[in-house]
């Protein structure tokens, strides 16, 4: 039976609080779908609109709504991003990377991971990055963009300004019909009988209604219903920093295309290299660490000279359970807080809005839709929870009591059975949709020195001397391409045209 008229119209959606969550819902909204949207925001509310880093997911939402990617990196002073580097993480002075893409080969059924354990028992390996195009290519300043096979083998992301984002993607909204409106929510509406949201009351005496609502009023979480059960769940016992600073610094020269997270005695330092200035942060537990000596702290392990004031940010780890409740959705800070260590907050805003527009609903939808997509949010977050967990609790920084009580914590159980299969035969499997690869689990796994007792026994097979012609040949390879690469700053320059940026002689010389 058809429905009628009413509940065939498209869907007014009114979208509570701009930044990046609010903008990048408006613009998924206005360019994907005919809802009629209405965005409210306040030019006096602030946002946490620090630099940011991305994960190569970024590219499929600016595809999908049919951004031009060099445009995307003019106008949001953006700068590749081939992976992380994390430095001190297992112990002060070793570093590793966690790179975008494929490690190595595997060869039949064995993944490269088991080869390279094998060829490292028989003393036939080099480091695990030589068989990283992009861990190559990003130590080396390097880049490639186009069709070749190297640009095919290396997946890329963006740093770019949170701000800057934010604002193209409301120009973005508002040219294909999103209407804003300035004011500020005093109070939310609700059905006496359902209890789902029926309008927004704004200052003036002003009222929004709408079909369905996105929340993304950040740590307010302003239109949540905390009468009927907002489920935070609190993972600070296992993530424990609760504090962050931020500084903007001098532009970096030259412009790495790789984050650097680097750990300190009571958290861990963030440096983010844009076009126009370097985006540094502290991450850090308060029980140790207090408000002013982290500022200083991060002052004094900055590359280049500040350029800002601080911006001091408190936020406790965890997400809402039920992220969508009735007819309102929660997205960004106002889901839940995740710390930025693998580049993972924008994603998952851009996961939220994808899985919402594939079950996105008539009126009066179905209690079933939201507890499903409840359901594969938890599994995501909990997912991402379980990755950041390892880079804590893998660590030999012992005699640092942050790091001490991190070693120590009990894990959670899914993450914990991960760690016993990978120690006894270097096992790794990728659960479903997860969003990290074996690679990225193998490189933070051997980077944390979490290592195999045993191996793999179809490694037995394998004949030295074929391992080694392998493993060579793999590492020639990468190398080979990596020295015939342009620099980042030149496919920078090349690929958005961009004003000028820093260039040292010291650069031209180690390009060449």
């Amino acid at each position: 039976m058809m429905q009628d008229d009413h509940a065939q119209r498209p869907l007014k959606i009114a979208i509570a609080g701009g930044g990046t969550a609010g903008w990048m819902a408006a613009a998924a909204l206005a360019r994907l779908t005919a809802c009629e949207v209405v965005l409210i925001e306040s030019e006096a509310i602030g946002t946490v609109g620090v630099g940011e880093a991305t994960i190569p997911q970024i590219r499929l939402f600016n595809r999908a709504l049919g951004i031009d990617e060099g445009r995307f990196l003019r106008e949001t002073k953006a700068t590749f991003k081939l992976g992380i580097a994390f430095d001190g993480w297992r112990r002060d002075g070793e570093r590793y990377m966690h790179a975008f893409g494929h490690v190595g080969r595997g060869a039949g059924l064995l993944p490269f991971h088991q080869l390279w354990l094998r060829g490292r028992e028989l003393g036939l390996a080099k480091d695990l990055s030589a068989y990283s195009l992009n861990e190559m290519a990003a130590r080396a300043g390097k880049m490639r963009v186009g069709q070749d096979r190297a640009a095919a083998d290396m997946p890329w992301a963006c740093h770019f300004d949170a701000t800057l984002y934010a604002g193209f993607l409301r120009r973005f909204a508002q040219e294909r019909g999103v209407e804003r409106i300035e004011g500020r929510i005093l109070a939310v509406e609700r059905d006496g009988e359902s209890g789902t949201i029926a309008a927004l009351a704004l200052d003036a005496e002003r009222r929004v209604e709408a079909d369905f609502f996105f929340d993304c009023t950040g740590f307010r979480a302003l239109l949540r219903d905390r009468t009927a059960g907002d489920g935070f769940a609190d993972w600070s016992h296992w993530l424990p920093c609760d504090r962050a600073v931020a500084v903007p610094g001098a532009p970096a020269d030259p412009i790495a295309p790789y984050t650097t997270a680097t750990a300190r005695a009571a958290g861990w330092q963030w440096r983010i290299p844009l076009q126009h200035r370097t985006g540094n942060g502290l991450v850090y537990c308060s029980e140790f660490l207090s408000e002013g000596d982290a500022e200083t702290l991060l002052l004094d392990h900055m590359d280049g000279a500040p350029i800002g004031a601080a911006n001091h940010l408190r936020f406790t780890t965890g997400m809402r359970m039920a992220p969508w409740q009735g007819n309102c959705l929660a997205l960004g800070l106002a889901a839940g807080f995740l710390e930025p260590l693998e580049s993972t907050s924008i994603h998952l805003i851009q996961s939220g809005i994808a899985r919402f527009l594939a079950m996105l609903p008539r009126r009066d939808a179905p209690v079933v839709m939201a507890e499903e997509f409840n359901r594969q949010a938890r599994f995501e977050w909990e997912n991402i929870r379980d990755f950041l967990i390892l880079h804590y609790a893998a660590n030999a920084r012992e005699g640092q009591p942050f790091w001490d009580r991190c070693r120590a914590m009990t894990l959670p159980d899914r993450l914990a059975a991960r760690l016993a299969m990978f120690r006894a035969t270097g096992f790794v499997q990728r659960e479903h949709d997860e969003l990290f690869t074996e690679p990225g689990w193998v490189q933070v796994l051997l980077g944390q020195g979490v290592v195999p007792h045993t191996l793999h026994p179809n490694t037995d097979a394998l004949a030295a001397h074929v391992l080694s012609r392998m493993l060579d040949e793999m590492a020639a390879g990468i190398a080979s391409l990596v020295e015939t690469m342009p620099t980042h700053v030149e496919i920078l320059r090349e690929f958005c045209a961009s004003p000028p940026m820093p260039r040292s002689a010291a650069m031209m010389e180690t390009a060449r």
